[in-house]
């Protein structure tokens, strides 16, 4: 049998296609397509609703991004939630910090979080392990960030695109809710997609944040797997600021992407980047 492609339109415009030589998964659970395949490039893959999510070779630039980012602007990272997150990989970075003490992980699929043990090992590393500071729970993360008040440090919302499961996640009473759930001075930071395709969603999305928040800001980094290679995350702050961040604790683990200066040099905006923000 012949390798086959497997092909996520990124715009009606634009495809990124992969070789693979396996599909090791391919059904349908009760929210959305899900395949799970070997790319000769990338080694497994995740592909929801035809949208790559993260793979072996690369998983690590946007993990580490979505957790370290935050956990190390804020000084004493008690209490994470992730909403989303099913593969694995923001918890298992999120459990390697000290201070960290418990991260409850709500994710809508049961069936992402089943695959990703199976086939994404070394991504589901602290699920897989059944990591002490780690509760994985199966359900709605907007309930879940409606129903809590004062409690968390930092929320990371690790959803997939603004279609489907995740479409909730980008509108203005979801950001409210976060905001009541976070303690006086939590953050939190959700993935906001690509600067090159996107530039609506990243207007809109950090516009309603800099409503509700005392402070947004935006950060990219670059991930292959991922529209036009380039990506941002946009953070809400109650309190610490990213653009005047010292290093409050030294980090104890390896990296293979973040590190101080990125930790800074991620906030740096290119002027088109920079432009697409509402202006004030």
């Amino acid at each position: 049998m012949s390798n086959q492609w497997i092909t996520e339109e990124q715009t009606p415009h634009l495809h990124l296609s992969t070789e693979v030589d396996k599909v090791m998964y391919s059904g349908q659970s009760d929210f959305q397509k899900i395949e799970v395949a070997h790319s000769l490039q990338y080694g497994n893959m995740l592909v929801l609703d035809g949208v790559f999510q993260t793979s072996e070779k690369e998983e690590f630039v946007y993990h580490e991004m979505m957790a370290h980012v935050p956990l190390f602007l804020h000084p004493n990272p008690k209490r994470v939630l992730i909403i989303g997150g099913g593969d694995g990989g923001v918890a298992r970075e999120c459990v390697r910090h000290p201070e960290v003490e418990s991260v409850t992980m709500v994710e809508i699929d049961g069936k992402v979080v089943e695959l990703a043990k199976e086939f994404l090992p070394t991504i589901a590393q602290a699920m897989r392990e059944n990591n002490p500071k780690l509760t994985v729970t199966i359900g709605d993360g907007l309930a879940h960030v409606r129903e809590k008040e004062d409690y968390y440090d930092v929320i990371i919302v690790d959803c997939s695109d603004p279609i489907g499961p995740g479409e909730g996640l980008f509108q203005e009473p979801f950001y409210k809710d976060v905001y009541k759930a976070l303690k006086e001075d939590g953050l939190f930071v959700q993935q906001t997609e690509s600067p090159f395709l996107h530039q609506p969603l990243i207007h809109d999305v950090f516009e309603v944040v800099d409503r509700n928040f005392p402070m947004a800001r935006l950060y990219t980094a670059f991930i292959p797997l991922y529209p036009a290679g380039m990506h941002c995350f946009t953070m809400g702050s109650k309190k610490y600021d990213p653009l005047t961040w010292t290093p409050n604790r030294p980090k104890t683990f390896e990296t293979k992407y973040y590190n101080e200066d990125i930790q800074k040099a991620a906030f740096a905006l290119p002027n088109f980047v920079f432009d697409i923000l509402p202006k004030k």
